[in-house]
């Protein structure tokens, strides 16, 4: 590890080691007895819930905080994939050094969101320097509430009064930023809010304290704690964009990290997988290694296929930051819903083939499964929880419905990125290609043409089709995809049905916005294997897996979405059971070479099991 400010890529990386690997070869294998992000080390801090402050400054050496500052305001972020692998790197080793550390990306994604110039710079040399930067919007009595928040910025002559408490803030304490949500209008409203940069060392001793680290199930050293202000003076310059444009800001930034969010359960599923293949792989039950016991493959299998549906997602959600900002309301939401539930699961399967072990904190692992199983449920929760997202959804049915129904729309004046072009779609859905720098100017809180991605379902299961039609090995993901396809429309028709109600959307919008949400991911997974060449893969394995595992998600959020019930269950079953047996040994293929398990051939630091 350099002891240099050194950012990972800086130089470019070694030939054929991607930024995620370079990374990880930085930080050491992480299961030696020694470094500040092994899991020895992470184990220790979890027990004495301490704040990982060795991992963090060892980041802060390597000059990690570069990349969460633009690179038009100095930085080395150029694409947001960079941050999704990065932080998938983190959270295979430690979640609460991913978040504790992280979460400066989100206290700052406002200002760039705001594309703010007066602050944008000062801002910028301070997250390189390695300060931490909080995002202050929830409140003790409001939680997910902004319009009901009560911190009130006073006007004054050439600035503003802050008074009142933000709570439950990653990094309250540490961090020496606040980017605040604070009431500016005594109205309030979507307009009487604003967002204000406040440096906590630039306040009056006693106008501001800090409020305890609250105890938390999961990431136990992270700074999860609040920050109250007593009449604080802030400067008219502490104010981010304009008077009034803080909820839309926010919501807009939200979408970005919401997208990245995902990267967290990525690295979570890797592990979790590690840990437990490596013990069926040593453990003896009845007579037989437990990797032998056919529940166990099939647990294995599938949960693989769960962790590819999720980079799938996750991969296509980052890059159409880029290329398709104008529906990141529909994308990201679809991302922060699917991503950590799939994983939520997937780590409870895991408990099952791990017994006794997966409760234990020093007989096995270092303890490492129950931390992880426990540091992950807080993934689902911030930038948004579960309900918060799929709400999200059901609130642009009536939208997508109709959007989906009439198909691709014509060029028009001000649409970048047109769905009957095939370019968006190769630099979505092409992982290695180009991406076009970030306009943070086409967000859109609201998808008004509807979802591309989504679109892009019905052509791309034809084309699948197709090379069926030619190559066998297809037969499968080509079936699957097509079910998915009829699915998908009939589950349209059912969105354009739902009314906007006062109280809400009806109980059984939720469950079609998670059917959509099983289909949008197939969307992504087909795409990626059509312009992304399966990842690099010679075999067709892993998509025929990730679309039957999708389907059968769809069929869970929505019965009968999939074909008439009941269902001849043994005839389904014989069809899958070769597939997801060559799927394990894929997997297992992974586990030997020493690489992560993905779509994508990626080494690992710690390598090739003993």
């Amino acid at each position: 590890m350099t002891t240099a400010r050194q950012r990972p890529g800086e130089g470019g990386a070694p030939p054929g080691r991607t930024l995620g690997e370079e990374l990880d070869a930085r930080l050491g294998d992480p299961t030696g007895p020694a470094g500040p992000l092994g899991y020895a080390a992470a184990a220790r801090q979890d027990a004495a819930e301490a704040f990982p402050a060795d991992a963090c400054a060892a980041l802060d050496r390597l000059g990690l905080p570069h990349y969460y500052v633009p690179a038009e305001y100095g930085g080395a972020l150029t694409e947001m994939p960079q941050l999704l692998e990065i932080v998938r790197t983190l959270a295979r080793r430690d979640l609460t050094v991913a978040v504790g550390h992280g979460k400066t990306f989100l206290g700052a994604v406002c200002i760039w969101v705001a594309g703010d110039e007066r602050g944008a710079g000062r801002l910028a040399e301070i997250v390189r320097a390695g300060e931490p930067v909080c995002l202050g919007l929830t409140e003790r009595t409001h939680g997910s509430d902004l319009m009901a928040g009560e911190v009130v910025a006073e006007p004054l002559a050439g600035g503003y009064r802050v008074t009142g408490e933000k709570w439950l803030i990653n990094n309250a304490t540490r961090g020496r930023l606040v980017c605040l949500l604070a009431r500016t209008d005594p109205g309030g409203g979507p307009r009487g809010f604003s967002l204000l940069l406040v440096d906590k060392d630039r306040l009056p001793p006693g106008s501001y304290r800090t409020l305890p680290k609250v105890p938390t199930l999961g990431i136990r050293g992270a700074d999860i704690s609040g920050i109250a202000f007593d009449g604080a003076p802030v400067g008219a310059d502490c104010l981010v964009g304009r008077e009034g444009e803080g909820p839309e800001t926010v919501l807009k930034a939200l979408q970005i990290t919401r997208s990245l969010c995902t990267a967290l359960s990525l690295g979570a599923a890797d592990h979790g997988l590690r840990l437990t293949l490596g013990f069926a792989r040593e453990r003896r039950l009845y007579g037989r290694r437990m990797t032998e016991l056919p529940l166990v493959r099939r647990t294995l299998a599938e949960c693989y296929a769960d962790l590819l549906a999720a980079e799938a997602l996750s991969t296509v959600a980052a890059r159409s930051i880029h290329t398709l900002p104008g529906e990141l309301s529909v994308t990201s939401a679809v991302a922060k819903y699917l991503v950590p539930t799939l994983v939520d699961r997937l780590l409870e399967r895991l408990r099952g083939v791990l017994g006794a072990r997966a409760y234990l904190s020093d007989h096995y692992a270092h303890g490492r499964f129950q931390k992880l199983e426990r540091d992950h449920r807080i993934v689902g929760i911030f930038d948004g929880n579960t309900m918060v997202n799929l709400y999200a959804l059901t609130a642009q049915f009536r939208t997508l419905a109709r959007t989906f129904a009439a198909g691709p729309l014509p060029a028009r004046p001000g649409r970048e990125a047109e769905p009957d072009g095939s370019d968006w779609q190769a630099a979505t859905f092409g992982p290695a290609g180009p991406l076009p720098a970030l306009s943070p100017a086409r967000l859109r809180l609201f998808a008004r043409d509807g979802s591309a991605l989504m679109g892009s379902l019905p052509a791309g299961a034809d084309a699948l089709a197709r090379a069926a039609s030619c190559d066998p090995r297809l037969a499968g993901a080509a079936r699957s995809a097509r079910t998915l396809t009829g699915a998908c429309r009939a589950l349209h028709t059912r969105m354009a049905a739902v009314r906007p109600a006062p109280a809400g959307p009806p109980a059984d919008a939720f469950e079609l916005a998670r059917g959509y949400s099983a289909c949008f991911a197939a969307a992504c997974a087909v795409g990626l294997w059509r312009y992304g060449d399966g990842g690099g893969q010679p075999s067709p394995l892993w998509l025929e897996a990730v679309l039957d595992r999708l389907s059968s998600r769809l069929e869970e959020s929505v019965p009968g979405s999939t074909g008439a019930l009941p269902r001849a269950w043994g005839v389904e079953e014989e069809m899958r059971e070769p597939l997801y047996e060559r799927l394990l040994e894929r997997m297992a293929a992974q586990y030997a070479a020493g690489e992560l398990f993905s779509l994508y051939p990626r080494r690992t630091a710690e390598g090739p099991p003993c």
